[in-house]
């Protein structure tokens, strides 16, 4: 690696999605750049360490039905391998530093950083400044959640090189969902715990109702209405959790390990902010404007750490903007950016985009609904899972596409169609009548669209 200087043109703090793109992007285009990053098994990121690449890993060998320790070598085998791969992409080019170690702001263009492993410190400049640690598993203030050993967050849970007999989820988000389908498709025992009164609020009920039925078929038990009144290991191999349920009634459950899927905070306690003059919101994210420009601006904040939609590719799309504004292109401001979709890895994956039903509704469209059962799809068949529901929303005035939901099959590919269409203002007649390769999900629409 290039040695550390007293001073860089470009600074990056996190090593996630958008900051190792700019950073590429910057050392390829002739400007230095250093990018910090506290552990080198965080190099390349959240995603591919602890988030979307091992857990999309763990669910494609739960689903190919592969025993659950060799499926956690082939997790294992693959961050390594990614991990070497993305600092390889920066190590190689001659403008580029990476730096391993923490980082505070000792002033607006300064940042101390105390170098792993040894702990020395170095102080580096910089013109311009780009955060991006990104976000770390919200921990509720439960009794006795710090004390016990058994209690996993998203990150933890997959060190697990032994699968655990039974998994109490608290939380059923796009998290708590993908790791209780998971579990149960490994064959551990899974119960999902959640606060809300009634199961995914976010969604329309049809398609809550139809995920609920799917996942609670497979032996899933969820559990809505729910104060979680403490947590306590009861000996080496199991804690127990007592809660209230809807009614207000005490329960008691026992299992192997319980994991927290409650939400994420940002990355921001030890950067030590105040001192650079950053501003952040009452929950801790970084305030930016419409150019990811923050208070300071010389500083920007790229992903999840801040506050805009935490998803990989909303950091590279962060990256995007950030590049326009420094090299001159139009798509300098998130007021540019489109729609985009959404996806959970359940089995079948749920995708969606833009407005729901009652969304809709609720703005005031007039609006034309659609629905298809994955049964009437020959390519659902073929694939032996016909469960799930498909619906779209269409504006009656102008033909449209307003929304689209899809529980099937293949979802996460297919909403990449409707996404296009949408953001390319086609009406829905013109992805009905589209001509799609046979067998596929993706034919799905021409019936869809063809009941409108």
């Amino acid at each position: 690696m290039n040695k550390i200087k007293p001073h860089y043109a470009n600074l990056i703090i996190g090593f996630g999605k958008g900051g190792k793109t700019l950073a590429a992007y910057l050392a390829n285009h002739g400007q230095e750049v250093a990018l910090i990053e506290r552990s080198e098994m965080m190099y390349g990121g959240s995603c591919i360490n602890v988030a979307c690449i091992p857990t999309k890993s763990l669910i494609t060998s739960a689903e190919e039905k592969i025993p659950y320790q060799q499926a956690y070598k082939i997790k294992n085998d693959l961050t390594s391998f990614l991990r070497k791969q993305e600092l390889e992409k920066l190590t190689t080019l001659s403008l580029a530093t990476v730096i391993t170690g923490n980082t505070s702001f000792i002033s607006p263009n300064k940042v101390r950083v105390k170098l792993n492993p040894n702990m020395e410190e170095v102080d580096i400049q910089a013109d311009r400044i780009y955060i991006n640690t990104g976000t770390q598993p919200f921990i509720p203030p439960i009794s006795g959640i710090d004390s016990s050993k058994k209690v996993f967050t998203s990150a933890s849970i997959m060190g697990k090189s032994v699968l655990l007999k039974h998994v109490v989820i608290i939380g059923s988000g796009f998290v708590g969902l993908e790791f209780a389908d998971m579990y149960a498709k490994f064959g551990a025992e899974v119960t999902v715990l959640d606060s809300e009164m009634s199961f995914l609020p976010n969604e329309d009920p049809d398609i809550a109702e139809e995920i609920f039925k799917v996942m609670t078929s497979k032996g899933t038990r969820i559990f809505t209405g729910v104060a979680i009144e403490s947590i306590a290991d009861t000996n080496k191999d199991t804690v127990t959790i007592e809660y209230k349920n809807k009614i207000n009634a005490p329960q008691k459950l026992e299992a192997s390990a319980i994991l927290i899927a409650t939400g994420r905070r940002p990355v921001t306690e030890d950067l030590n902010l105040s001192t650079a003059g950053v501003q952040t919101n009452s929950r801790g994210y970084i305030q930016v404007d419409e150019f990811l420009k923050t208070s300071v601006p010389h500083i920007w904040a790229i992903g999840d750490v801040n506050g805009g939609p935490q998803f990989t590719y909303i950091s590279l799309d962060d990256f995007r903007i950030i590049r326009d504004q420094l090299f001159g292109g139009e798509y300098n401001s998130v007021k540019k950016r489109k729609l985009f979709a959404t996806s959970v890895f359940i089995t079948p994956q749920m995708s969606h985009i833009g407005l729901r039903e009652k969304e809709a509704v609720a703005k005031g469209f007039s609006v034309k609904v659609a629905r298809l059962s994955p049964g009437s799809v020959p390519k659902a068949r073929i694939l032996n899972n016909t469960d799930g529901l498909l619906k779209t929303i269409v504006d009656s005035n102008t033909n449209k596409i307003l929304g689209c939901t899809l529980f099937c099959n293949d979802a996460n590919e297919m909403i990449n169609t409707i996404q296009t269409a949408m953001n390319a203002g086609l009406d829905y007649q013109q992805v009905r009548d589209a001509i799609y390769t046979h067998p596929s999900m993706t034919e799905a629409f021409n019936s869809l669209y063809s009941s409108i």
